[in-house]
Protein backbone atom coordinates (compact mmCIF):
# COMPACT_ATOMS: atom_id res chain seq x y z
CA UNK A 1 0.00 0.00 0.00
CA UNK A 2 1.79 3.39 -0.66
CA UNK A 3 1.66 6.36 1.28
CA UNK A 4 -0.70 8.32 -0.44
CA UNK A 5 -3.85 4.70 0.46
CA UNK A 6 -2.69 5.35 3.88
CA UNK A 7 -3.54 8.79 4.27
CA UNK A 8 -6.77 8.94 2.29
CA UNK A 9 -7.52 5.67 4.71
CA UNK A 10 -7.12 7.70 7.81
CA UNK A 11 -9.23 10.79 6.61
CA UNK A 12 -11.94 8.55 5.95
CA UNK A 13 -11.45 6.64 9.61
CA UNK A 14 -11.23 10.46 11.21
CA UNK A 15 -14.72 11.88 9.19
CA UNK A 16 -16.54 8.40 10.16
CA UNK A 17 -15.60 8.92 13.94
CA UNK A 18 -16.33 12.44 13.87
CA UNK A 19 -19.88 11.67 12.08
CA UNK A 20 -20.72 8.40 15.02
CA UNK A 21 -22.62 9.77 17.88
CA UNK A 22 -21.67 9.50 21.22
CA UNK A 23 -24.90 7.02 21.68
CA UNK A 24 -23.00 4.43 19.62
CA UNK A 25 -23.71 1.20 21.32
CA UNK A 26 -19.58 0.63 21.25
CA UNK A 27 -19.01 3.33 23.55
CA UNK A 28 -21.19 2.16 26.12
CA UNK A 29 -18.77 0.27 27.71
CA UNK A 30 -17.51 4.35 28.41
CA UNK A 31 -19.70 4.75 31.26
CA UNK A 32 -20.63 9.01 30.81
CA UNK A 33 -18.28 9.76 28.05
CA UNK A 34 -21.84 10.73 26.06
CA UNK A 35 -22.70 13.26 28.82
CA UNK A 36 -18.60 14.61 28.99
CA UNK A 37 -17.80 18.24 27.10
CA UNK A 38 -15.37 20.58 27.49
CA UNK A 39 -15.95 24.16 27.97
CA UNK A 40 -13.75 27.33 27.87
CA UNK A 41 -13.25 28.36 32.07
CA UNK A 42 -13.78 31.56 32.98
CA UNK A 43 -10.76 31.22 35.50
CA UNK A 44 -7.57 31.65 34.03
CA UNK A 45 -5.47 28.82 36.57
CA UNK A 46 -8.78 26.36 36.30
CA UNK A 47 -9.57 23.74 33.91
CA UNK A 48 -7.17 22.46 30.95
CA UNK A 49 -6.42 25.85 29.83
CA UNK A 50 -2.47 26.86 29.18
CA UNK A 51 -1.76 29.74 31.35
CA UNK A 52 -0.22 32.19 28.74
CA UNK A 53 2.62 34.50 31.08
CA UNK A 54 5.30 36.34 29.39
CA UNK A 55 8.54 34.73 31.14
CA UNK A 56 10.33 38.09 32.69
CA UNK A 57 8.73 40.02 35.45
CA UNK A 58 8.04 43.53 34.15
CA UNK A 59 9.12 46.47 36.38
CA UNK A 60 6.77 49.18 36.05
CA UNK A 61 7.50 52.55 37.56
CA UNK A 62 9.30 55.39 37.00
CA UNK A 63 12.81 56.09 37.94
CA UNK A 64 12.81 59.68 37.35
CA UNK A 65 16.04 60.85 38.79
CA UNK A 66 16.97 64.51 36.56
CA UNK A 67 18.92 66.29 38.51
CA UNK A 68 21.36 63.10 39.25
CA UNK A 69 21.55 62.28 36.18
CA UNK A 70 22.54 66.11 35.08
CA UNK A 71 24.95 66.71 37.80
CA UNK A 72 28.88 65.72 37.61
CA UNK A 73 29.45 62.95 40.29
CA UNK A 74 33.34 63.62 41.44
CA UNK A 75 35.80 61.37 43.70
CA UNK A 76 36.51 62.56 47.10
CA UNK A 77 39.67 62.37 48.76
CA UNK A 78 38.78 60.84 51.88
CA UNK A 79 38.49 62.46 55.40
CA UNK A 80 34.90 63.17 57.43
CA UNK A 81 33.36 66.21 54.95
CA UNK A 82 34.52 68.28 51.87
CA UNK A 83 36.17 71.52 52.85
CA UNK A 84 36.52 74.23 49.94
CA UNK A 85 37.02 78.29 50.47
CA UNK A 86 35.13 80.59 47.39
CA UNK A 87 35.38 84.19 46.55
CA UNK A 88 32.36 85.23 46.78
CA UNK A 89 33.11 88.74 45.22
CA UNK A 90 35.66 91.09 44.01
CA UNK A 91 36.49 95.00 45.11
CA UNK A 92 34.19 94.69 47.44
CA UNK A 93 35.37 98.64 48.68
CA UNK A 94 34.45 100.12 45.30
CA UNK A 95 38.37 100.89 44.57
CA UNK A 96 38.57 103.65 42.14
CA UNK A 97 41.40 102.25 39.20
CA UNK A 98 43.72 105.35 38.35
CA UNK A 99 46.88 105.64 39.57
CA UNK A 100 48.99 108.37 39.74
CA UNK A 101 52.48 109.05 38.05
CA UNK A 102 55.21 105.94 39.68
CA UNK A 103 52.76 105.55 42.52
CA UNK A 104 51.18 102.26 43.10
CA UNK A 105 47.45 101.70 42.77
CA UNK A 106 45.02 101.01 45.78
CA UNK A 107 44.95 97.39 47.37
CA UNK A 108 41.93 95.27 46.17
CA UNK A 109 39.65 93.52 48.81
CA UNK A 110 37.86 90.38 47.74
CA UNK A 111 35.42 88.50 49.75
CA UNK A 112 35.47 84.73 50.78
CA UNK A 113 33.28 82.03 52.26
CA UNK A 114 34.19 79.43 53.45
CA UNK A 115 32.22 75.53 53.06
CA UNK A 116 32.11 72.85 54.56
CA UNK A 117 30.02 69.76 53.52
CA UNK A 118 29.99 66.23 55.67
CA UNK A 119 30.09 63.08 53.68
CA UNK A 120 26.66 61.09 54.34
CA UNK A 121 26.11 57.49 53.79
CA UNK A 122 22.74 56.56 51.35
CA UNK A 123 21.73 52.82 51.34
CA UNK A 124 18.98 50.63 50.92
CA UNK A 125 18.14 46.54 51.49
CA UNK A 126 16.51 44.15 50.04
CA UNK A 127 16.31 40.24 50.16
CA UNK A 128 15.04 36.95 48.14
CA UNK A 129 14.01 34.35 50.76
CA UNK A 130 15.08 30.81 49.25
CA UNK A 131 11.64 29.76 48.64
CA UNK A 132 11.27 32.38 46.35
CA UNK A 133 14.57 31.61 44.65
CA UNK A 134 12.48 28.74 43.88
CA UNK A 135 9.46 28.74 42.86
CA UNK A 136 11.02 32.17 40.16
CA UNK A 137 12.95 29.37 38.52
CA UNK A 138 12.31 29.29 34.78
CA UNK A 139 10.97 32.85 34.86
CA UNK A 140 13.01 35.63 36.30
CA UNK A 141 16.23 35.73 38.29
CA UNK A 142 14.75 36.89 41.29
CA UNK A 143 18.19 37.52 42.77
CA UNK A 144 19.38 39.91 40.22
CA UNK A 145 15.86 41.86 40.09
CA UNK A 146 16.38 42.25 43.68
CA UNK A 147 19.65 44.31 43.35
CA UNK A 148 18.49 45.98 40.51
CA UNK A 149 15.57 47.41 42.42
CA UNK A 150 17.39 48.41 45.38
CA UNK A 151 19.57 50.26 43.33
CA UNK A 152 17.23 52.25 41.42
CA UNK A 153 15.16 52.61 44.76
CA UNK A 154 18.31 54.10 45.68
CA UNK A 155 18.74 56.48 43.06
CA UNK A 156 15.24 57.58 43.57
CA UNK A 157 15.94 58.40 47.07
CA UNK A 158 19.26 60.22 46.27
CA UNK A 159 16.94 62.88 43.62
CA UNK A 160 14.66 63.69 46.23
CA UNK A 161 17.89 64.65 48.70
CA UNK A 162 19.46 66.49 45.60
CA UNK A 163 16.31 68.54 45.22
CA UNK A 164 15.60 69.40 49.20
CA UNK A 165 17.59 67.49 51.67
CA UNK A 166 18.25 69.04 55.15
CA UNK A 167 20.25 68.20 57.33
CA UNK A 168 21.15 71.04 58.77
CA UNK A 169 18.91 73.85 58.99
CA UNK A 170 15.53 73.96 61.51
CA UNK A 171 12.80 75.33 60.11
CA UNK A 172 12.29 76.53 63.98
CA UNK A 173 8.90 77.05 65.89
CA UNK A 174 5.78 77.44 63.10
CA UNK A 175 3.92 81.17 63.63
CA UNK A 176 0.62 81.02 65.59
CA UNK A 177 -1.71 81.08 63.36
CA UNK A 178 -4.18 84.12 62.51
CA UNK A 179 -8.08 82.87 62.26
CA UNK A 180 -10.94 84.67 61.00
CA UNK A 181 -14.61 82.86 61.23
CA UNK A 182 -17.51 83.09 58.82
CA UNK A 183 -21.11 81.87 59.38
CA UNK A 184 -21.01 80.92 55.75
CA UNK A 185 -19.22 78.97 53.38
CA UNK A 186 -18.59 75.51 55.05
CA UNK A 187 -20.59 72.72 57.37
CA UNK A 188 -19.07 73.54 60.98
CA UNK A 189 -21.40 73.71 63.80
CA UNK A 190 -21.38 76.08 66.50
CA UNK A 191 -18.08 75.89 68.72
CA UNK A 192 -14.91 76.62 69.97
CA UNK A 193 -12.45 75.83 67.26
CA UNK A 194 -8.78 75.26 67.46
CA UNK A 195 -6.20 75.02 65.16
CA UNK A 196 -2.50 74.03 65.25
CA UNK A 197 0.05 74.77 62.08
CA UNK A 198 2.95 72.60 60.97
CA UNK A 199 5.82 73.79 58.67
CA UNK A 200 7.12 70.79 56.55
CA UNK A 201 10.61 70.43 54.19
CA UNK A 202 10.18 68.88 50.83
CA UNK A 203 10.92 65.61 53.11
CA UNK A 204 7.41 65.82 55.15
CA UNK A 205 5.78 66.99 52.15
CA UNK A 206 6.73 64.04 50.33
CA UNK A 207 5.78 61.25 52.78
CA UNK A 208 3.47 63.24 54.60
CA UNK A 209 -0.48 62.72 53.89
CA UNK A 210 -3.64 63.25 56.15
CA UNK A 211 -4.89 59.44 56.08
CA UNK A 212 -1.43 58.75 56.93
CA UNK A 213 -0.20 61.67 58.54
CA UNK A 214 3.28 63.28 58.99
CA UNK A 215 6.25 62.18 60.21
CA UNK A 216 8.23 63.99 63.54
CA UNK A 217 10.70 61.91 65.18
CA UNK A 218 11.52 58.56 63.07
CA UNK A 219 13.12 56.05 64.74
CA UNK A 220 13.74 53.16 62.08
CA UNK A 221 14.81 49.57 62.71
CA UNK A 222 17.76 48.72 59.81
CA UNK A 223 17.97 45.23 58.39
CA UNK A 224 21.24 44.32 61.34
CA UNK A 225 18.64 44.87 64.15
CA UNK A 226 20.38 48.40 64.99
CA UNK A 227 17.96 51.59 64.87
CA UNK A 228 18.62 55.06 63.59
CA UNK A 229 17.15 58.10 65.18
CA UNK A 230 16.15 61.55 62.68
CA UNK A 231 13.93 63.95 62.16
CA UNK A 232 10.90 63.25 59.62
CA UNK A 233 11.05 66.94 58.01
CA UNK A 234 8.75 68.69 60.80
CA UNK A 235 9.09 72.00 62.34
CA UNK A 236 8.16 72.79 65.96
CA UNK A 237 4.18 72.57 65.78
CA UNK A 238 2.75 76.31 66.30
CA UNK A 239 1.10 77.43 69.19
CA UNK A 240 -2.70 76.88 69.27
CA UNK A 241 -5.15 79.55 68.08
CA UNK A 242 -8.68 79.46 68.84
CA UNK A 243 -12.00 81.28 67.46
CA UNK A 244 -15.85 80.48 68.18
CA UNK A 245 -18.06 79.63 64.68
CA UNK A 246 -21.24 80.02 64.65
CA UNK A 247 -23.15 76.77 62.81
CA UNK A 248 -24.26 75.13 61.14
CA UNK A 249 -22.58 76.40 58.02
CA UNK A 250 -19.53 77.80 59.72
CA UNK A 251 -16.26 78.00 57.90
CA UNK A 252 -12.50 79.91 59.18
CA UNK A 253 -9.85 81.14 57.32
CA UNK A 254 -6.69 80.44 58.67
CA UNK A 255 -3.06 81.73 57.74
CA UNK A 256 0.76 81.48 59.51
CA UNK A 257 3.37 83.98 58.58
CA UNK A 258 4.92 82.27 56.03
CA UNK A 259 8.50 80.37 57.10
CA UNK A 260 11.66 80.49 54.61
CA UNK A 261 12.32 76.94 53.70
CA UNK A 262 8.89 75.74 54.30
CA UNK A 263 7.56 73.79 51.41
CA UNK A 264 4.44 73.06 52.46
CA UNK A 265 2.21 73.45 55.83
CA UNK A 266 -0.10 70.37 58.02
CA UNK A 267 -3.18 71.45 59.62
CA UNK A 268 -4.62 70.39 62.70
CA UNK A 269 -8.09 71.46 63.83
CA UNK A 270 -10.46 70.49 66.68
CA UNK A 271 -11.51 70.87 70.33
CA UNK A 272 -8.45 72.62 72.08
CA UNK A 273 -6.00 69.88 73.00
CA UNK A 274 -7.69 67.36 70.49
CA UNK A 275 -6.65 68.81 67.12
CA UNK A 276 -6.35 66.21 64.25
CA UNK A 277 -4.70 66.57 61.26
CA UNK A 278 -7.07 67.79 58.38
CA UNK A 279 -5.36 69.16 55.16
CA UNK A 280 -1.63 70.05 54.30
CA UNK A 281 -1.15 72.60 51.48
CA UNK A 282 1.93 74.42 49.91
CA UNK A 283 0.70 77.77 50.81
CA UNK A 284 0.57 79.32 54.30
CA UNK A 285 -3.33 79.61 54.48
CA UNK A 286 -6.62 77.61 54.05
CA UNK A 287 -10.24 77.48 54.32
CA UNK A 288 -11.70 75.14 56.83
CA UNK A 289 -15.11 74.14 55.94
CA UNK A 290 -15.67 70.72 57.53
CA UNK A 291 -14.72 68.67 60.18
CA UNK A 292 -10.80 66.88 59.99
CA UNK A 293 -11.06 64.07 58.06
CA UNK A 294 -7.51 62.55 59.47
CA UNK A 295 -6.16 60.47 62.45
CA UNK A 296 -3.35 62.00 63.43
CA UNK A 297 -2.98 64.30 66.60
CA UNK A 298 -1.14 67.48 66.83
CA UNK A 299 -0.27 66.59 70.47
CA UNK A 300 1.47 62.92 69.28
CA UNK A 301 3.64 64.72 67.56
CA UNK A 302 5.76 66.44 70.49
CA UNK A 303 7.26 69.91 71.33
CA UNK A 304 10.44 69.49 69.20
CA UNK A 305 11.63 70.48 65.91
CA UNK A 306 12.10 67.70 63.96
CA UNK A 307 12.67 69.24 60.53
CA UNK A 308 16.32 68.00 59.84
CA UNK A 309 17.03 64.79 59.01
CA UNK A 310 20.70 64.19 60.63
CA UNK A 311 21.59 61.48 58.21
CA UNK A 312 20.73 63.42 55.09
CA UNK A 313 23.33 66.05 53.20
CA UNK A 314 21.59 69.42 52.05
CA UNK A 315 19.88 69.85 48.57
CA UNK A 316 19.62 72.38 46.40
CA UNK A 317 16.65 74.22 48.08
CA UNK A 318 18.39 73.97 51.70
CA UNK A 319 21.86 75.52 50.58
CA UNK A 320 19.73 78.40 48.68
CA UNK A 321 17.19 79.21 51.43
CA UNK A 322 20.06 78.92 54.07
CA UNK A 323 20.91 82.09 56.14
CA UNK A 324 24.25 83.84 54.40
CA UNK A 325 23.91 81.80 50.96
CA UNK A 326 23.62 84.81 48.91
CA UNK A 327 20.96 82.85 46.52
CA UNK A 328 17.53 84.78 45.30
CA UNK A 329 14.72 83.80 47.59
CA UNK A 330 11.14 84.82 47.33
CA UNK A 331 8.84 84.02 49.46
CA UNK A 332 4.65 85.01 47.52
CA UNK A 333 2.71 87.17 50.20
CA UNK A 334 -0.75 85.64 52.15
CA UNK A 335 -3.00 86.90 49.85
CA UNK A 336 -6.45 85.33 50.28
CA UNK A 337 -6.15 82.31 52.85
CA UNK A 338 -6.84 79.18 50.79
CA UNK A 339 -6.12 81.35 47.70
CA UNK A 340 -2.86 82.39 48.44
CA UNK A 341 -0.93 84.90 45.68
CA UNK A 342 -0.53 83.23 42.28
CA UNK A 343 2.44 84.06 39.72
CA UNK A 344 1.62 87.58 38.11
CA UNK A 345 1.34 87.75 34.10
CA UNK A 346 3.37 91.02 33.53
CA UNK A 347 0.94 91.92 30.04
CA UNK A 348 4.29 90.83 27.32
CA UNK A 349 4.66 87.12 27.20
CA UNK A 350 6.21 86.97 30.76
CA UNK A 351 6.14 86.52 34.49
CA UNK A 352 6.56 88.94 37.19
CA UNK A 353 7.74 87.22 39.81
CA UNK A 354 10.99 85.14 37.63
CA UNK A 355 11.29 88.22 35.67
CA UNK A 356 12.55 89.62 38.92
CA UNK A 357 14.47 86.34 40.07
CA UNK A 358 16.18 86.85 36.92
CA UNK A 359 16.92 90.22 36.98
CA UNK A 360 18.48 90.30 40.81
CA UNK A 361 20.80 87.30 39.16
CA UNK A 362 22.05 90.00 36.88
CA UNK A 363 22.19 92.87 38.82
CA UNK A 364 24.02 91.41 41.92
CA UNK A 365 26.32 88.41 40.32
CA UNK A 366 25.64 89.02 36.00
CA UNK A 367 24.99 85.75 35.42
CA UNK A 368 21.68 84.21 33.67
CA UNK A 369 20.34 80.82 34.93
CA UNK A 370 19.92 78.06 32.61
CA UNK A 371 16.56 76.02 33.91
CA UNK A 372 13.89 76.44 35.25
CA UNK A 373 12.43 73.36 37.66
CA UNK A 374 8.78 73.33 37.92
CA UNK A 375 5.52 70.89 39.59
CA UNK A 376 3.00 70.13 37.10
CA UNK A 377 0.82 73.08 38.49
CA UNK A 378 3.38 75.53 38.16
CA UNK A 379 3.85 74.22 34.82
CA UNK A 380 0.52 75.02 33.73
CA UNK A 381 0.40 78.27 35.38
CA UNK A 382 3.47 79.64 33.78
CA UNK A 383 1.80 78.49 30.17
CA UNK A 384 -1.43 80.60 31.14
CA UNK A 385 0.57 83.45 32.37
CA UNK A 386 2.48 84.38 29.18
CA UNK A 387 -0.26 83.11 27.25
CA UNK A 388 -2.53 85.28 28.90
CA UNK A 389 -0.14 88.25 28.78
CA UNK A 390 0.58 88.13 25.00
CA UNK A 391 -1.79 85.99 23.51
CA UNK A 392 -0.99 86.20 19.67
CA UNK A 393 2.26 86.82 20.10
CA UNK A 394 3.04 83.86 22.00
CA UNK A 395 1.22 81.40 19.79
CA UNK A 396 2.54 80.05 16.42
CA UNK A 397 0.66 77.23 14.66
CA UNK A 398 2.35 75.12 11.81
CA UNK A 399 0.05 73.36 9.30
CA UNK A 400 1.34 70.44 7.39
CA UNK A 401 -0.57 68.55 4.63
CA UNK A 402 0.60 65.51 5.87
CA UNK A 403 -0.94 65.76 9.08
CA UNK A 404 -4.51 65.94 8.57
CA UNK A 405 -5.65 67.44 11.33
CA UNK A 406 -4.58 70.08 14.50
CA UNK A 407 -3.81 69.29 17.75
CA UNK A 408 -5.00 71.55 20.84
CA UNK A 409 -2.94 72.49 24.44
CA UNK A 410 -0.15 74.74 24.28
CA UNK A 411 3.12 74.31 26.42
CA UNK A 412 5.61 76.66 26.96
CA UNK A 413 8.74 74.65 27.41
CA UNK A 414 11.54 77.98 27.60
CA UNK A 415 11.31 81.17 29.18
CA UNK A 416 13.73 84.16 27.63
CA UNK A 417 15.89 86.20 30.07
CA UNK A 418 16.02 89.43 28.82
CA UNK A 419 18.73 90.24 31.61
CA UNK A 420 21.89 88.38 29.50
CA UNK A 421 24.85 89.37 28.11
CA UNK A 422 23.92 87.50 24.98
CA UNK A 423 20.80 90.15 24.84
CA UNK A 424 18.64 87.35 25.72
CA UNK A 425 19.07 83.83 26.47
CA UNK A 426 16.61 80.92 26.86
CA UNK A 427 15.92 79.15 29.73
CA UNK A 428 15.06 75.44 29.85
CA UNK A 429 11.54 74.62 31.74
CA UNK A 430 11.25 71.30 33.27
CA UNK A 431 9.56 69.17 35.30
CA UNK A 432 10.65 67.37 38.41
CA UNK A 433 8.81 64.39 39.77
CA UNK A 434 9.57 65.31 43.30
CA UNK A 435 9.18 69.12 43.83
CA UNK A 436 5.79 70.26 45.50
CA UNK A 437 3.06 72.72 44.08
CA UNK A 438 3.60 76.21 45.19
CA UNK A 439 7.62 76.06 44.26
CA UNK A 440 10.37 76.84 41.56
CA UNK A 441 13.82 76.46 41.85
CA UNK A 442 16.28 78.04 39.17
CA UNK A 443 19.59 76.47 38.80
CA UNK A 444 22.53 77.53 36.30
CA UNK A 445 25.25 74.73 35.62
CA UNK A 446 27.43 77.13 33.91
CA UNK A 447 28.49 80.35 35.13
CA UNK A 448 29.65 83.68 32.44
CA UNK A 449 32.85 83.83 33.74
CA UNK A 450 35.74 81.58 35.05
CA UNK A 451 36.33 80.76 39.22
CA UNK A 452 39.57 79.32 39.71
CA UNK A 453 39.64 76.06 40.19
CA UNK A 454 36.10 75.56 39.68
CA UNK A 455 35.26 73.15 37.12
CA UNK A 456 31.57 72.25 38.06
CA UNK A 457 29.13 74.61 39.48
CA UNK A 458 27.65 71.71 41.59
CA UNK A 459 28.74 67.96 41.71
CA UNK A 460 28.04 65.28 43.40
CA UNK A 461 31.79 64.38 45.64
CA UNK A 462 31.87 60.35 46.75
CA UNK A 463 34.02 58.97 48.99
CA UNK A 464 32.69 56.06 47.66
CA UNK A 465 30.02 56.00 44.62
CA UNK A 466 27.34 53.33 44.43
CA UNK A 467 28.28 49.78 45.69
CA UNK A 468 26.78 46.60 46.22
CA UNK A 469 26.98 44.08 49.04
CA UNK A 470 25.76 40.50 49.26
CA UNK A 471 25.44 40.02 52.99
CA UNK A 472 26.70 36.78 54.81
CA UNK A 473 23.90 33.94 54.91
CA UNK A 474 22.15 34.21 58.43
CA UNK A 475 18.65 32.99 57.50
CA UNK A 476 17.51 30.88 54.21
CA UNK A 477 17.52 34.05 52.60
CA UNK A 478 19.67 36.00 50.25
CA UNK A 479 20.44 39.77 51.82
CA UNK A 480 21.57 42.45 49.41
CA UNK A 481 22.64 46.15 50.27
CA UNK A 482 23.01 49.29 47.85
CA UNK A 483 25.05 51.98 49.01
CA UNK A 484 27.21 55.17 48.26
CA UNK A 485 29.05 57.37 50.34
CA UNK A 486 28.74 61.11 48.92
CA UNK A 487 27.54 64.77 49.67
CA UNK A 488 26.21 67.87 47.55
CA UNK A 489 28.38 70.31 46.89
CA UNK A 490 27.73 74.05 44.96
CA UNK A 491 30.32 76.14 45.05
CA UNK A 492 28.62 78.93 44.15
CA UNK A 493 25.05 79.49 45.83
CA UNK A 494 24.32 82.83 44.55
CA UNK A 495 23.36 81.34 41.35
CA UNK A 496 20.51 79.81 42.78
CA UNK A 497 17.00 80.95 42.61
CA UNK A 498 14.01 79.68 44.96
CA UNK A 499 10.42 81.35 44.79
CA UNK A 500 7.87 79.78 46.82
CA UNK A 501 4.31 79.99 48.74
CA UNK A 502 3.36 80.50 45.29
CA UNK A 503 -0.79 79.86 44.86
CA UNK A 504 -2.41 78.09 41.88
CA UNK A 505 -3.95 79.94 39.60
Amino acid sequence: MTSAVKVQDLLANIKAAQQRPLGDPRLEGLIGLEKSTFTENASATSGLTFYDLEVGAKLLYPVLTPLRNAIPRVSGKGGIQANWRAITAINTSGLRFGVSAANRGGALAVATQDYTATYKGIGVETSVDFEAQYAGQGFDDIRAIAAKTGLEALMLGEEAMILGGNGSTLLGTTPTPTLVASSAGGTLASQTLSVVAVALTLDGVMNGSVAGGIQASITRTNADGTSDTFGGGAAKQSASATVSVTGPDGSVAASISPVKGALGYAWFWGAAGSEVLGAITSINSLVITAAAAGAQTAASLGASDNSVNALAFDGLISQAVKTGSGAYVAIQPTGTAGAGTPLTADGSGGVVEIDAALKSLWDNYRLSPDTIWVSSQEALNISKKILTGSTVAAQRFVFEASQNAIGGGVMVRTYLNRFSMQGGSSLDIKLHPNLPAGTILLTTQALPYPLSGVGNVMQIRTRQDYYQIEWPLRSRKYEYGVYADEVLQHYFPPSLAVISNIGNG
